[in-house]
């Protein structure tokens, strides 16, 4: 895969080329990396794989917890704990966090539309203080993970005693379901257990005031992604039924059939928010994690083998749609079962049939990994096997339109039951990854960086470079960089760049004077650097000329 060792002739050549380098080089997004599809590449290494863990804030999973409400600091506290999930997502070399911002009809940031959440401080509306969101991007972005903000669209309370259930007057006084009580339902209804309030899909009024809601936070905050969970109509409770018979009778849009109309009502949401999101930052991204199976083949050719219970008809998701339709720009089915004989949904079944819905579509698929249940005998024999997750991810590698993986939750990732995170992540994550580039979405030719100096210091080897500006806007500014290293004076073949072999690391831009320390490199040792730019979606520009540290 190297190129020819350089004997002292080549050397100086290559030294004073990169003396000389002044001018840098353009590329078309990413065009590099599409010329390495002849390269033999090492699958336990991706060069891009999208690795994330979901960080929950509903009923306190992940974060906060209900611990820091009563910290002595509680601000300090909850950003300690935060930081310590992003340590986490460094040490596993993801490259991204999914973060739940508006878990039940409120906000992790400073809302117009919506009041503060209760996960903050233990208080429906109460002011917490400081500017979650704005943190918590900040902070990801610092160790260059993408921020991919979790929204449940119409989920408005949590059951009793610990939410609100069903009553409407317990919500924040500022709530909007107080200003329009006529938004809200109660399922499963009033005085069952396990009610709760839900905004009702089929008004336009709330699919426009959630959509606007949710698009303040994509306006005012640096994110990358918006993420929405498999939350869409309620599932089902029993014998119980969606009280919406007066709103399909007013609203019904010339369906005759409900089950169609709800899907439809799903359906415009997604459409609709795709959109809107494109229109403000086309280069924010939008994934859905759906429940695992669309439907079975038993009931419909197209679907599944399988016998499980089906997001369609049950609540009203028609995935398979939004993927031909490319409404969305990933999606991350929750396949939360286990390899096997297991007739409801065997994993190996599930996997082949969602790569063959995204294959020929430009919708990237990544597969939800259920780490909760690891471990837990609660979920049988199978999750007893320290190494049933790795095994999931060495089977993904037999269908290439598995472009990565999202594990539930943070708290079982740091849990490590059965050391299974561990033989994960030294099986699959043991090299850095750059996130799936989305050539669809817009980007635009990124400018060759300027090694400018190269030391050893007691620390390891600090690189310094600069990125030139071409004055083309946020799509043509580097976002972040990838770090190569070669061992001795290498000069790189373009199959050096074709997996993560010799990627070292990856850094968030400055728009400055760029710097970074190899606290890794071997005293004594000599080592070749590149350095290329990453522009907002992750497409990659041309490599800096080689820099030769002895």
């Amino acid at each position: 895969m190297k190129a020819t060792r350089l004997g002292a002739a080549g050397l100086a050549a290559a030294l004073l080329g990169a003396l000389v380098a002044t001018t840098p080089a353009t590329a078309a997004p990413d065009t590099a990396s599409a010329s390495t599809t002849t390269c033999t590449t090492d699958p336990a290494t991706p060069k891009r794989q999208f690795r994330a863990m979901w960080i929950a804030s509903v009923t306190n999973i992940d974060w906060p917890t209900k611990g820091s409400w009563t910290a002595p600091d509680q601000i300090a506290a909850q950003k300690a704990e935060y930081l310590g999930w992003l340590d986490l997502a460094e040490r596993l070399n993801h490259n991204a966090v999914v973060v739940q911002i508006r878990p039940t009809a409120d906000a992790f940031w400073p809302s117009p539309y919506e009041p503060w959440s209760e996960y903050l401080t233990g208080e429906r509306g109460k002011n917490p203080g400081w500017d979650p969101l704005a943190f918590v991007v900040e902070e990801a972005h610092k160790r260059n993970l993408e921020f991919h903000a979790w929204f449940n669209p119409y989920r408005v309370s949590m059951p009793a005693p610990s939410g609100a259930g069903a009553d409407i007057s317990k919500l924040a006084p500022n709530h909007p379901a107080r200003e329009h009580p006529d938004w809200v339902f109660a399922y499963p209804p009033a005085g069952v257990a396990g009610s709760r309030l839900y905004y009702n899909p089929g008004i336009p009024a709330v699919r426009e005031f959630v959509q606007t809601a949710m698009l303040d936070a994509v306006k005012r905050y640096d994110i990358d992604g918006v993420h929405f969970d498999d939350y869409f109509y309620p599932y089902p409770s029993g014998t119980h039924q969606v009280p919406d018979d007066a709103t399909f009778a007013e609203h019904n849009r010339g369906f005759t059939n409900k089950a169609d109309w709800r899907r439809d009502n799903i359906n415009l949401l997604i459409q609709e928010m795709n959109a809107k999101i494109k229109a403000e930052k086309p280069w924010v991204k939008f994934g859905v994690s759906p429940f695992g199976i669309w439907r079975n083949k038993s009931v419909d050719p197209l679907g599944s083998d399988t016998t499980g219970s089906q997001s369609y008809d049950i609540i009203s998701a028609d995935t398979r749609k939004w993927i031909k339709e490319e409404w969305i720009d990933y999606v991350v089915p929750q396949l939360y079962w286990y390899i096997g004989q297991y007739p409801a949904a065997d994993y190996a079944r599930l996997v082949p049939w969602w790569a063959e819905q995204v294959r020929g579509t430009r919708v990237q698929l990544y597969i939800g990994q259920a780490d909760y249940k690891s471990g837990d005998p609660v979920y049988g024999s199978f999750w007893m096997n320290p190494r049933e997750l790795s095994d999931h991810l060495t089977l993904n590698r037999q269908y290439p339109e598995v472009l990565g993986n999202v594990h539930f939750s943070a708290v079982q990732v740091r849990a490590n039951r059965l050391g299974a995170t561990d033989i994960y992540a030294a099986e699959h994550y043991s090299r850095p990854a750059l996130v799936p580039a989305m050539p669809h979405l817009p980007a635009e030719p990124l400018l060759m960086p300027v090694v400018t100096d190269k030391e050893r210091q007691d620390d390891g080897i600090r690189l310094t470079w600069r990125q030139p500006a071409d004055g083309s806007g946020p799509l043509g500014t580097a976002t972040s960089y990838a770090i190569y290293r070669l061992d001795g004076f290498d000069l790189a073949g373009r199959c050096d760049f074709a997996d993560a072999a010799h990627l070292v690391d990856t850094v968030r831009a400055t728009g400055g004077v760029e710097s970074w320390v190899d606290t890794t490199a071997g005293a004594g040792r000599s080592y070749t650097y590149y350095v290329r730019a990453l522009g907002r979606v992750a497409n990659e520009g041309p490599a800096s000329s080689p820099a030769f540290v002895r």
